[in-house]
Formats: C-alpha cells, sequence, structure tokens
C-alpha cells in the first residue's frame, strides 16, 4: 500500500478493471465519458512501484564494514553504489532498490527491505527525498530515500538473477560515473545542486510539508 502519493500523479480509477495480468505489467481499462457525452474505453498499464535508497556512511561507519569498496582512500563521507549484472544486461551502477513487494507494508518497508537484501546494510534514519512517474500512462512511481545512521551489516540475500558488488562513492564521483549509459540509473535531480553528501541530508521530506 502506497503511504505517501504526489497530487500530481496519473492513477488507475477505482473503476477500472483489470483485463491481462502479466509477470511485471497488468492491463486496465474503464469506460470513459467524453466531453460531448459520448464514451470510450481507456487503459492504462500498472506495474509494482520501485524504490532507490541513497545511504549515507561517515568515515566511522566506513571503517567497520566488510567486502565493500571504496574509489578513494580519502577521509570523508560517502554513498552506498551498486555494481550489478543481471541476465541478459552487462554490468551497470545503481543505488540499493528494487521493487515493492506485495507483502511490503509501504514503500519505506520495501526500501528497507531491498537495502537490506543487497547491500546488507541497515539504517536508522529515513527520509523520503523525491517521487517521480516515468510514464503518465503507466500506474508506476519511483520512490527515492535518503538513509543515515549505520545500525548493523549483514550478509546479501540477493536473489537468483542479480549479481551485485557494493562500491562506496563521493558526490563527486557519482556525479562523475552519472555521465556513462552504464550508470544512467545513478542519475537524480539534484546533484546539480549538491556539493557534498551533507546537502542530502538538507533536502526536505516529502510529505512533511
Amino acid at each position: 500500500m502506497r503511504k505517501y502519493i504526489p497530487e500530481w500523479a496519473s492513477l488507475i480509477p477505482r473503476e477500472a478493471e483489470r483485463v491481462f495480468s502479466g509477470k511485471i505489467y497488468d492491463v486496465y481499462q474503464w469506460p470513459q465519458e467524453l466531453y460531448d457525452g459520448s464514451t470510450a474505453t481507456f487503459e492504462m498499464l500498472r506495474r509494482a512501484d520501485t524504490v532507490k535508497v541513497i545511504a549515507i556512511l561517515t568515515p566511522e561507519e566506513q571503517s567497520r564494514l566488510k567486502n565493500v569498496v571504496s574509489l578513494t582512500t580519502s577521509e570523508e563521507d560517502r554513498i552506498v553504489v551498486t555494481k550489478q549484472k543481471q541476465p541478459r544486461k552487462g554490468w551497470f551502477y545503481d543505488y540499493p532498490g528494487g521493487r515493492v513487494d506485495d507483502e511490503d507494508a509501504d514503500e519505506l518497508t520495501g526500501a528497507k527491505r531491498e537495502l537490506l537484501e543487497e547491500a546488507g546494510l541497515e539504517f536508522a534514519n529515513w527520509k523520503l527525498v523525491d517521487v517521480k512517474q516515468p510514464f503518465n500512462k503507466i500506474d508506476w512511481l519511483v520512490y527515492t530515500f535518503v538513509a543515515s545512521r549505520l545500525i548493523r551489516q549483514t550478509e546479501q540475500n540477493l536473489d537468483a538473477g542479480e549479481l551485485i558488488e557494493v562500491e562506496l562513492a563521493t558526490i563527486p564521483e557519482i556525479q562523475e560515473l552519472a555521465k556513462s549509459n552504464d550508470s544512467q540509473y545513478l542519475r537524480f535531480k539534484h546533484y546539480n545542486k549538491l556539493t557534498s553528501v551533507a546537502d542530502l541530508l538538507k533536502l526536505p521530506e516529502l510529505g512533511n510539508d
């Protein structure tokens, strides 16, 4: 169940009927009254929402981690990124994240689960900083969270179709990586305004205004 829904989101109406159920996409249709009084059949796709996590680690927290790679050796705050490979797709960079499952209570629950599964990391502080709808004909929202204050590290719990390496990068390093098509998922609308990890923590939390 979605906890936060932007007012501008284009969603499937309650009266719509599901006419096809696929592995990723479902198809819904509904009768829509037009301006001249006639009725037409409208249609939209629906897929599970996506969550992304920008997780921040202090130098002290980084020193406690095992099996992670820092892109440089400087002592500063870093962000968790994943170097991933999936069937029919080469290596690419992304943030920890994935689809919100039916078992997840809401998008935040899904984000915490995905971070724990993909990176083996659990954090105490969470803030929703961005929501977007990639296509207005698909009922699909992408939620981006900022997480901080590391609680613990545990083993990854990856799906059979995932190969994921955990790396740590600074804001400038991510900005440079994001220029590559292999790292397009690292792009975040606020990054061109950020100069440090501290700026991420200052971003306003959605739903609290």
